[in-house]
């Protein structure tokens, strides 16, 4: 018999796993199996209170729900959705951290190069959560009830209307910006850190005007804090067919319609991937989800696969770097 002399080392070897060719797959892959073992947290790049923090709140309690887990939602607002952008990008990619953002967001940071990467390559798309429109809206003691009246007292007092957006770049100031270009009016632009604080600086009369996701802004409109002029929608919404669109009421053309997303970091497993599109197209499919968004104006849009959603999100990119070279909306860069 021949004695390996090499046998121990083997051995060792064989015990510990360290030298099997396979341990670090076989690792990842049980990691994988045991997805989600711990908590999870959403990033936002927005105050509490507005739609993107709406809807991730929701997939959050709803998604907590189905798998038995902890689903935080962190709030990083500040730079235009940016800081929790590049915290996302940043983060260790094994499905622990994530993003939900919305697609004029996190398309115009990357359109517009305001992060040192292209953001394509630093995330991946997960799943679309909802299309939506938003609402035109203005403070009750703006003497305008209709799209055409606002537009003929912004005429007859250039920069009297402060509108609100949640950052520069978002989709509130993209609107602001379309809706000042074609109807020839001035419009002063201010920027917050959040859709929430526009609403509540829009009630207190602190700005005139803005333009808010309809599922955040339907509560104060029922209220009369604030009054809607107008949908953003190139037709009316079904859950709300009371409220015009901003085109049929006297800005012929005009429309904005926009998605929420949810992302990870760049070379996060695809079973982990594909685990977290499943979860959330099944919390989409709930009939709590699907009755809230309903009620708010916003569509559960839960796309095919990730990487189809991944597509949107390069589509989106390329549409903003045609917008961001219009004159009206450059000049509020």
């Amino acid at each position: 018999m021949v004695k390996h002399k090499y046998r121990p080392l083997l051995l060792f070897c064989a015990l510990s796993m360290q030298c099997h060719p396979g341990y670090a797959q076989s690792k990842q892959e049980a990691a994988v199996g045991q997805y989600p073992s711990r908590p999870i947290r959403l990033l936002v790049g927005n105050a509490p209170g507005g739609g993107i923090d709406i809807t991730a709140r929701a997939i959050a309690l709803k998604l907590g729900e189905l798998w038995g887990r902890t689903i935080v939602v962190d709030n990083r607002a500040g730079g235009a959705g940016l800081i929790a952008i590049d915290l996302a990008s940043q983060a260790n990619p094994d499905g622990y951290t994530l993003l939900v953002t919305s697609g004029s967001l996190i398309g115009s940071a990357t359109a517009q190069k305001k992060l040192p990467y292209d953001t394509r390559s630093r995330l991946t798309g997960v799943n679309q959560l909802t299309t939506l429109c938003y609402m035109l809206m203005v403070n009750p003691s703006v003497p305008a009830k209709t799209v055409r009246e606002l537009v003929a007292f912004g005429k007859s007092k250039p920069a009297a209307l402060h509108y609100g957006s949640s950052g520069i770049g978002g989709a509130g100031h993209l609107a602001g910006e379309l809706f000042a270009s074609m109807a020839d009016i001035k419009l002063v632009h201010v920027p917050y850190k959040g859709g929430g604080q526009v609403l509540i600086d829009m009630i207190s009369g602190q700005v005139q005007m803005g333009f808010t996701a309809t599922i955040s802004a339907l509560p104060h409109v029922r209220s009369g804090k604030l009054r809607a002029l107008g949908v953003t929608c190139p037709q009316r919404v079904q859950a709300v067919p009371e409220f015009p669109t901003i085109a049929e009421s006297g800005l012929p053309g005009f429309q904005l319609v926009n998605w929420y997303g949810i992302f990870a970091p760049a070379k996060t497993p695809q079973p982990i991937i594909n685990a977290l599109h499943q979860g959330t197209s099944l919390a989409l499919k709930t009939p709590e989800v699907q009755a809230m968004f309903a009620k708010d104006g916003a569509d559960p849009t839960p796309a095919s696969d990730p990487a189809e959603f991944h597509r949107v999100f390069e589509k989106e990119v390329v549409m903003w770097e045609k917008i961001i070279k219009m004159p009206a909306f450059a000049k509020g860069l």
